[in-house]
């Protein structure tokens, strides 16, 4: 923080014998007399060596620009002592610096507290910060520094934080002296690195010890107590088995215990309810077992529990959490495990709560009336469980509702106009239960709409205009339900959709034949694409819901949509040419229109590079097979089976790569090297449809993101570094 001076206005008394003196000069003796930290010199020899360090430092931004002349005010992120002008204060976080730290920042022998974080500085940690003897603060964190952490840091005596976490290069075992080599260390943050071994028993017993973060390292060994009042302890990602202690030395401190992503077992003790300082409790991820006991009853303060992703059985308990009308949980997550029976109406008391997520459960019965008393909730996702009856009308009193995610469950009944209420929703997927009717003209109020599945119902009816009011949507399925008439001309006009799925229905008539949307038009191969998502299904989508304390007054949820960018239209009754436009869609990544009764030819596709599948099969189109399908280089899918295509398949083109593409077309010569033509040769996996094709499909997937951010009128905590998601995964 900058200090500000306010300079007195007066007229300063001038000896005669200096009638000459400039007033500028006047000016600054005034400043100097007034407030001697304005014209404050460096040291010298501290000055040299911060120009040493400063020659090799990048710096685009020229952030260090500044750093001329001897006036300390005026180096940026540079503090002096007030009286000898030595530097005590190193403060140059977040200014887009690289390079390597040079020896000669350890001759600033009074420096008490250096910041390099969010920077990109590399090498190894010098050796030479042993050194600096008044040191209370070491911040090398989010760099790219690697090696080990030297073991002459052991001479700081008088360190009170040291973080060095987000330096994947930095590790090794994690040192025995780490926790016994100040007496003064409070906060120790190594998280998001490459440590690995066991926690020194030093660590345990450190009673100076408030902050420990050693997350998302290779740490192995066995979790017992800590023996100091510790406010936050985060142990996430490692490689941590045994039981959860009580934490008993830290009942009236510790705010934040996570220790997802390890290998705990057996149950989770009730004397964790006894933290009465908790407020974020993240055990997702681990081999905890049997029942929650009705004992384990967390205070108000509690505002995130995070228990997914375990084997935890039997009921869901009735009360989870202590909770008033302007506290308790905000983030309640037990998905993932074997909880059974309903769910129960003290959920439903928890009038705080703004994340609900219940999925990939054995829960049966209704989904509780009283869902409509949680108004501050946000994202509820009961999927993946056994769930009867219909969606209960009073759901409308979650007015905020952002994420309605209730698919694969045994739901019936109808789609309630009076679901228009809920005119924040962004994402509704009801998909995969046995719900019937048509979609209400009401649902038109729906205007937030981005993800729409409906799939895999009962729902009948033609299309109506309610569905183009849905302005942002990015995903729509209706796939296999008994929807039927003519395809509106509307269809294809979203300016962000993405995914268009209509399979598996009685739609007829002609495909609209019009201009395609902006999104499709735009892909041109440019899309975020990640190299590190794995194997999917052509026909998958993936819908990622993450929740996060972002500070303390504010949780934010963000989701994706991955998918092929892609239509499908196919098991229908569709008749007619296929449009030509539907051919110079540059974005499109898959076209499935098999199974129906379209005929003529089919056009050049020389425009479509980011095609990676195309099934047109079984269909009744005729003429000869382009020459420039074998030119889409991303191409891996390719069925042309059963249609009445002629001519001949050049062997030179490349469609060997497509063993049973041409299958069934029995004019068509596919050449072959040596052996003449093919004519009508069963396909490779007889009775083999676009989705059913076997064996892994490479694609780059498609990320969609929508970001949502609120307030909350209670205390919020950081999450731990690593962001919880929540996931749900739906074959369409």
């Amino acid at each position: 923080m900058e200090l500000k001076w306010d300079v007195p206005v007066f007229r300063p008394w001038i000896p005669s014998k200096l009638p000459s003196l400039p007033l500028l000069l006047m000016l600054v003796l005034s400043l100097c007399l007034f407030s001697p930290t304005k014209c404050l010199d460096l040291d010298p020899d501290d000055k040299s060596s911060l120009l040493c360090f400063n020659s090799s430092v990048q710096d685009p931004n020229r952030s260090l620009a500044t750093w001329v002349g001897s006036n300390c005010t005026n180096w940026t992120g540079i503090s002096c002592e007030n009286r000898t002008g030595r530097v005590v204060s190193v403060n140059l976080a977040n200014m887009n610096l690289s390079g390597k730290v040079l020896p000669c920042l350890c001759n600033l022998s009074f420096l008490e507290y250096l910041n390099l974080s969010g920077n990109n500085f590399n090498g190894t940690i010098p050796t030479c910060f042993g050194s600096l003897a008044s040191l209370k603060t070491i911040d090398l964190s989010h760099n790219s520094f690697s090696g080990v952490l030297p073991d002459n840091i052991t001479r700081l005596g008088q360190l009170r934080e040291l973080v060095l976490n987000g330096n994947r290069q930095l590790g090794g075992d994690l040192p025995w002296w780490i926790g016994n080599f100040s007496s003064n260390l409070e906060k120790l943050d190594l998280s998001s690195n490459s440590f690995n071994g066991e926690m020194p028993d030093s660590l345990f017993h450190l009673k100076s010890l408030r902050h420990l973060d050693l997350g998302d390292n290779y740490i192995s060994g066995n979790v017992h107590e800590f023996y100091q009042s510790l406010e936050f302890l985060g142990l996430a990602s490692n490689k941590l088995f045994g039981t959860l202690p009580c934490f008993s030395a830290s009942t009236k401190s510790l705010t934040v215990l996570t220790l997802a992503n390890n290998s705990l077992v057996g149950g989770i003790p009730t004397c964790i309810a006894s933290l009465e300082a908790l407020a974020h409790l993240n055990l997702s991820f681990n081999h905890l077992s049997y029942g929650i006991s009705p004992r384990l009853v967390f205070p108000e303060k509690l505002l995130v529990l995070d228990l997914s992703f375990n084997d935890l059985s039997g009921p869901l308990p009735g009360k989870i959490a202590e909770a008033t009308e302007k506290s308790g949980l905000v983030l309640l997550d037990l998905s993932h495990n074997r909880f059974s029976g309903k769910i129960p109406l003290k959920i439903t008391e928890l009038k705080s709560l703004q994340a609900l997520f219940l999925s990939h459960n054995l829960l049966t019965g209704e989904i509780p009336a009283r869902i409509g008393n949680l108004t501050y909730l946000q994202v509820v996702d009961l999927s993946h469980n056994s769930l009867s009856g219909s969606i209960p009308l009073d759901i409308v009193g979650c007015f905020q509702l952002l994420a309605l995610i209730l698919n694969n469950n045994n739901l019936s009944g109808e789609i309630q106009p009076e679901l228009d209420a809920l005119d924040s929703l962004k994402i509704l997927d009801v998909s995969h239960n046995k719900i019937s009717g048509e979609i209400p003209l009401t649902l038109a109020g729906l205007k937030s709409l981005e993800v729409v599945d409906l799939s895999s119902n009962n729902l009948s009816g033609t299309l109506n205009d309610a569905i183009t009011k849905w302005l942002n949507l990015k995903y729509l399925s209706l796939a296999r339900n008994k929807f039927s008439g003519n395809l509106p001309s509307w269809l294809f006009t979203f300016e962000a959709i993405q995914v268009i799925d209509f399979s598996g229905n009685k739609f007829s008539g002609f495909i609209p034949d019009g201009n395609f949307n902006i999104s499709f038009r735009s892909n041109n191969g440019n899309s975020v694409r990640d190299p590190k998502v794995p194997f999917i299904s052509v026909r998958s989508i993936e819908i990622k819901v993450s929740a996060m304390v972002i500070d303390t007054s504010e949780l934010s949820f963000t989701f994706k949509v991955s998918s092929m960018v892609g239509i499908d239209l196919s098991d229908n009754l569709l008749r007619g040419e296929i449009p030509n436009v539907l051919f110079e869609v540059e974005g499109l990544e898959y076209l499935n229109l098999s199974y129906n009764y379209l005929d003529g030819q089919l056009p050049s596709l020389e425009k479509m590079w980011n095609l990676r599948a195309l099934d047109l099969s079984h269909n009744s189109l005729s003429g000869q097979i382009p020459g420039n399908i074998s030119t889409l280089k991303d191409l891996i899918l390719l069925n042309l089976s059963y249609n009445s295509f002629s001519g001949s398949v050049p062997v030179n083109q490349g469609y060997r790569r497509f063993p049973g593409a041409f299958a069934g077309n029995p004019d068509l010569c596919v050449e072959s090297s040596g052996e003449g033509c093919e004519r009508g040769s069963p396909p490779a996996e007889p009775g083999k449809t676009f989705e059913e094709v076997e064996g892994p499909i490479l694609v780059w997937v498609f990320c969609v993101s929508a970001f949502v951010s609120f307030y909350l009128g209670v205390v919020g905590l950081f999450c731990s570094a690593r962001a919880r998601s929540y996931i749900l995964q739906t074959k369409v």
